[in-house]
């Protein structure tokens, strides 16, 4: 696997000070399955745990209902942000950024960022951590290059297995379930599209869908062989 492994989590002594800090000054807030988490620009976050959804649209788009029954919002997923690491949201007209709670009993924590001025280490790891995000979304950009469609899902695949996957007997597999709207719409592709091709990954034998639906990769293609 790549280095940082799969979660770049926050040192563990300065993580639970934070952690006390935050339930202290309610500053945390737990989180239901695709609850929206409330976020505004200029703010730190978190993720405490459990896993959270950014998700970009146009303005108008989440808030607003579909046209007709059957269109749906045009919205892009955008990533995950895992367990002990950090996001901003950022939102510049015509677009905005949103989270939500991938899964159950996710817990965010939120601060300014001059609170960090009483933990120094505190504020290295988390700039450590968006510099480490920075470097994974140029290496997404590149995979969504990919002329054919099948080649930017498991390029995409590949990148989220590498972050995120756990050990399993069929390889490393994803710790929570995307749905193949989800997977569509990071890639520029449509729902449809993306479940005739993991078809033909699976056919292939370069993914395996395990357990509650989670998306796996055989050791050889998590290790980038």
């Amino acid at each position: 696997m790549s280095s940082p492994p799969f979660n770049v989590s926050l040192p563990t002594p300065t993580w639970q000070l934070l952690q006390d800090w935050a339930q202290s000054h309610y500053r945390d807030r737990t989180f239901s399955k695709d609850e929206r988490v409330p976020s505004r620009p200029g703010l730190l976050y978190l993720v405490e745990q459990g896993a959270v959804r950014l998700v970009g649209a146009t303005r108008g788009a989440l808030t607003e209902p579909p046209a007709t029954v059957n269109s749906e919002p045009e919205e892009a997923f955008l990533g995950f942000v895992g367990s002990g690491q950090p996001f901003e949201i950022v939102t510049r007209s015509p677009f905005e950024l949103q989270a939500y709670a991938h899964v159950d009993h996710t817990v965010v924590i939120w601060l300014y960022w001059q609170d960090l001025d009483a933990w120094p280490q505190l504020r290295t790891e988390v700039l450590d951590a968006f510099r480490y995000q920075h470097q994974r979304k140029l290496l997404w950009l590149s995979t969504l290059g990919q002329r054919r469609t099948i080649d930017r899902l498991l390029g995409f695949l590949s990148l989220l297995v590498e972050e995120y996957g756990q050990p399993h007997a069929q390889g490393y597999c994803l710790p929570f379930p995307l749905t193949h709207a989800q997977i569509g719409s990071a890639i520029g592709s449509t729902r449809v599209t993306v479940t005739r091709l993991m078809g033909k990954l699976r056919q292939s034998k370069l993914i395996s869908i395990e357990d509650e639906n989670f998306i796996c990769l055989p050791q050889r293609l998590a290790n980038g062989s």
